[in-house]
């Protein structure tokens, strides 16, 4: 969501056939029960990160349908006037619970659950699935990205090459999560208070007569904060020598230069050795030019001389793999107040999902407070924190466990109770806070970013053999 605009009918155009459906049904008040969860981790990597939980309750909470989209359906020939009648008075009334923002999520764990009327739970999967997959996709891009930096600042710089407003503005929103210093977005400044960057284009330095004259005229404008773009003519020959003169001669009590073309590795190199020489060993030097997490790792290996850096496209379009396949499935339904699981089976063993009204814990090691393993439970279980708790692969059942001297929390909290909101979004920077410290315990192979351990998403017994019976109920021999 990116201002005031009604996205209610933001959705795909079954979910309303389907919701149709069900008051002419007349199952329109059964409660039902849907989970998010996503099945493979994007670029081949260890773990994700959670974003876009605030946008979801953002447009939860403003779910309404306005006249022109009620005259819009009534265009269609398709619905009937009690249902239009429904969604003149729509209230979005159910419950939600999610994995906070910046938090690391594995493969098919319920990352938000919501539980309600089936007209409503149902409506509302188009945009959870958009929200989340777009935001999860740019945080877990970002997060390799600052990884492979090894502590040094990374702006994202992709504003102009994002799919559109909405990506710009929270991409650099979950950019941000996932670790990078600041934003080219002003807006996402405005807006989110993500500090905004930037120095100058190219066309700065070609609207004067001389590369020279830009850069001084650049300082004496910015004398708090000037970095040089010094690769409009030649880097080495004329960018560093005429921002050495500039540097020499106005003295900003900040300076930099960047460089956006060329060997990185060559150029940073005969750059800084020109800039010590000249008895400017406090500028910076900051690297920009379709960068990302393995030109990156490659370049500094190569002992590349850079403080900071500027990634844009491959960051905002997650170029690499530019899908977090996220879904919305149907796992439970109440009948007479009890919970009847729901289970979807496939002769692709990946999409047979897990049923039932579920939790999802972590395990951590007491001495190292390292992430040993999730465990999904039904929701009535307490994963008891006793020597010897026996957890197992449900892909391989003889793969076992038993911990001791671990602790388990609950990843999920609750964010909406019957439409009404009961969870208080953090602050953006105690998001990116939570997000690096969650980051943090995380074992280094699970962190690889070619082949990473496998980080173990398991079913408690109860779940387990819950899957198990509505297998043997649904499979027909």
């Amino acid at each position: 969501m990116t201002g005031k605009d009604n996205l209610t009918m933001l959705t795909d155009f079954y979910e309303i056939t389907m919701a149709n459906g069900y008051l002419k049904s007349g199952i329109v008040d059964d409660i039902a029960y849907f989970d998010m969860f996503f099945r493979r981790v994007p670029d081949g990597g260890g773990y994700a990160i959670m974003a876009g939980l605030e946008q979801v309750i953002d447009y939860l909470k403003d779910l309404s349908f306005d006249d022109d989209d009620i005259e819009y359906l009534r265009s269609k020939g398709t619905f009937c006037e009690e249902f239009l009648d429904y969604l003149r008075d729509f209230k979005f009334t159910c419950d939600v619970w999610s994995v906070p923002e910046g938090t690391p999520i594995f493969p098919y764990e319920p990352i938000m659950t919501v539980r309600g009327p089936v007209i409503q739970a149902q409506f509302v999967e188009t945009m959870i699935l958009l929200l989340v997959n777009h935001q999860s996709l740019i945080a877990t891009k970002a997060s390799r990205i600052v990884r492979a930096a090894k502590g040094r600042p990374v702006m994202e710089f992709g504003t102009r090459r994002a799919h559109g407003t909405a990506a710009a503005i929270l991409g650099a929103r979950a950019s941000y999560i996932g670790g990078c210093s600041g934003t080219a977005c002003t807006i996402a400044d405005r807006d989110h208070g993500i500090k905004a960057l930037g120095t100058m284009a190219h066309s700065w330095v070609q609207m004067f007569d001389s590369e020279y004259e830009a850069f001084k005229k650049y300082a004496e404008v910015y004398p708090d904060n000037c970095v040089l773009l010094i690769d409009t003519y030649n880097v080495l020959k004329s960018g560093v020598p005429n921002a050495i003169k500039v540097f020499k001669e106005c003295k900003p009590s900040k300076m930099g230069i960047r460089i956006d073309s060329g060997d990185i590795t060559y150029l940073t190199r005969k750059a800084r050795k020109m800039l010590d020489d000249a008895g400017l060993q406090d500028c910076t030097i900051t690297i920009s030019n379709s960068l990302d997490e393995y030109l990156i790792r490659d370049v500094l290996l190569e002992g590349a001389q850079i403080d900071s850096f500027g990634v844009g496209e491959r960051m905002i379009t997650a170029k690499s793999e530019p899908v977090f396949g996220g879904v919305y499935k149907l796992t439970a339904l109440e009948e007479n107040g009890k919970i009847v699981p729901k289970i979807k089976i496939s002769e692709n063993v990946a999409k047979i999902t897990n049923p039932g009204f579920k939790k999802v814990y972590r395990l951590y090691d007491k001495a190292t407070n390292k992430a040993l393993a999730d465990v999904v439970t039904l929701d009535e279980e307490v994963i008891p924190e006793i020597d010897g708790y026996e957890i197992f692969d449900p892909n391989a059942v003889w793969k076992r466990k038993k911990l001791s001297n671990f602790y388990a929390k609950d990843l999920r909290v609750r964010v909406l109770d019957k439409g009404e909101c009961v969870y208080e979004c953090p602050g953006i920077e105690e998001i990116k806070k939570y997000c690096q410290e969650q980051i943090d315990t995380l074992w280094d192979e699970t962190l690889r970013f070619d082949n990473p351990q496998t980080y173990y998403v398991d079913l408690s017994q109860k779940l387990w053999d819950m899957k198990s019976q509505l297998l043997r109920v649904h499979t027909v021999l």
